[in-house]
């Protein structure tokens, strides 16, 4: 590498200068010897060196604070709840454990590609071995072990982000209903006492207008999720967290939000024909301006619970159990 080059690219690339430096080095020591001819040589290095020129440019591009926000976060959303701190720890320890492994196979396989590679001249076969009983036995336990390892810390914060919230009643302070059906939600406050405790009041969307799902900010919320249909997934990914809308089956979750704004949800379960439609937004206000918001509804006739259709618990052309001897 001669001295002017350096300053060159220097003045180009300013702090990428060492970066492209150490790519030049190696890649000459690299394909420089008597089995590779001049020119394949001259255009590999040339093909390397722009490679990881580009490469050393992406950290250097201009981001806005949210860009910067979500590298920091490897592009995980700011949570908006009690339950996230637990899955983002997850999240972050997860790409830790991965980025370590990755580390240690591709080093173990850069040194072994370099350390036994032909030597110029020797025509001869490596040693083959047929057997090595520590490195099968290291190759399979080690997997397991990791394996163990990330079951134990997911039961962990399973169990952390599924517990029930409860305010001082030992209670959620509200309860929602949620229904998801072809092709869109429908939310059931369900005697919240922001009315008067007895009153349950409901709002729907469709396919064209996607519902608002209103929750009050610091207090603890109980969702129960269920589908007269077909399978559904309630995501919120500023929650962290989805959960399957099952027929038949009522899941459910708590949490308590923490903080105020709008937020994009879906269904995350391929559900049909406008499957991409099922869309709706959650909103975290105040708790004078949801108890407003319930009023509305109130208002507006949206009183009771709308739940939808009856669960789907039967096969069209089967007959259910107890007729005619069996199920069919």
């Amino acid at each position: 590498m001669t001295q002017s080059a350096c300053p060159r690219v220097g003045r180009t690339l300013g702090s990428s200068t060492v970066c492209v430096s150490v790519v030049k080095l190696v890649t000459e020591r690299l394909f420089v010897g008597p089995q590779l001819p001049t020119r394949p040589t001259r255009r590999l290095r040339r093909v390397a060196v722009m490679t990881v020129m580009a490469l050393c440019m992406l950290p250097l591009a201009a981001c806005s604070a949210q860009q910067d926000t979500e590298f920091k976060r490897l592009a995980e959303p700011v949570g908006v709840t009690d339950r996230t701190p637990a899955m983002h720890h997850l999240w972050m320890w997860a790409w830790l454990a991965a980025f370590l492994v990755g580390i240690l196979v591709w080093g173990l396989i850069i040194y072994a590609a370099f350390k036994f590679r032909r030597k110029p001249g020797d025509e001869s076969a490596p040693v083959q071995t047929r057997y090595h009983l520590p490195i099968e036995i290291l190759y399979t336990v080690a997997p397991i072990v990791m394996v163990v390892v990330f079951f134990f810390f997911t039961v962990k914060t399973q169990d952390e982000v599924l517990k029930p919230a409860a305010d001082v009643s030992g209670h959620a302070a509200h309860t929602i209903d949620v229904v998801g059906s072809q092709w869109s939600w429908t939310f059931n406050y369900v005697k919240d006492p922001a009315l008067d405790g007895q009153t349950s009041v409901w709002f729907a969307g469709t396919t064209a207008h996607a519902p608002t799902l209103v929750l009050p900010v610091n207090e603890s919320v109980r969702f129960n999720l269920s589908s007269p249909d077909v399978i559904h997934s309630f995501w919120v990914p500023a929650f962290l967290f989805k959960m399957d809308v099952i027929p038949g089956r009522h899941n459910h979750f708590s949490l308590t939000p923490t903080r105020t704004g709008t937020f994009k949800g879906r269904c995350a379960e391929l559900c049909g024909v406008y499957h991409s439609r099922m869309l709706f937004n959650v909103k975290i206000v105040s708790h004078a301006d949801y108890a407003k918001y319930l009023r509305h509804l109130e208002s507006i006739g949206n009183t009771g619970l709308a739940l939808g259709g009856s669960d789907a618990r039967t096969v069209a052309g089967l007959k259910p159990a107890g007729q005619n001897g069996a199920e069919q």
